[in-house]
């Protein structure tokens, strides 16, 4: 590995890091009036479209199984979700929201909105947006591929 490319990784890995927490505190802001966190906002955004089992919520956002489970069992609590049977798996439940989940998430939508819409215009437009989603999506698919090769390679 070159100097250049490990000067690339590290600025990408800052960048990435730098994204994460400035993601995570307008989430939170976005998410209060709603009455949940930006982790609950997650989770339940995971399983809008369909009911899924707390270990492929985790591979989707990329965080621990347990993370998420206790994250999935608050929500249980609050009912804001509920759990369901699995019929691919007797113990691994599915996480589903309830209607007072959907109606969170719902309210969310007008800051969630403006947000969308202030931060394409600072990106330049729809187009430029899309080109970071992109490139984004790339850099993750790459990391992926790496990342199981090293395992494989042991």
């Amino acid at each position: 590995m070159s100097r250049a490319q490990q000067d690339a990784l590290s600025r990408t890995a800052l960048g990435v890091f730098r994204l994460n927490g400035q993601f995570l505190a307008v989430s939170e802001k976005l998410a209060e009036p709603a009455g949940l966190t930006a982790a609950w906002w997650q989770v339940l955004g995971a399983v809008l479209p369909e009911p899924l089992p707390v270990a492929g919520i985790a591979r989707v956002m990329g965080i621990t199984r347990q993370s998420v489970q206790r994250v999935a069992d608050l929500l249980v609590r609050e009912g804001l979700a509920a759990y369901a049977p699995n019929p691919a798996h007797r113990r691994a439940k599915l996480l589903a929201p309830t209607e007072a989940g959907r109606a969170a998430i719902t309210r969310i939508d007008p800051g969630h909105a403006e947000l969308a819409a202030r931060l394409t215009a600072a990106l330049g437009g729809q187009d430029a947006f899309d080109e970071t989603v992109r490139v984004l999506d790339r850099l993750s698919a790459a990391l992926d591929v790496v990342v199981t090769e090293a395992e494989r390679a042991g």
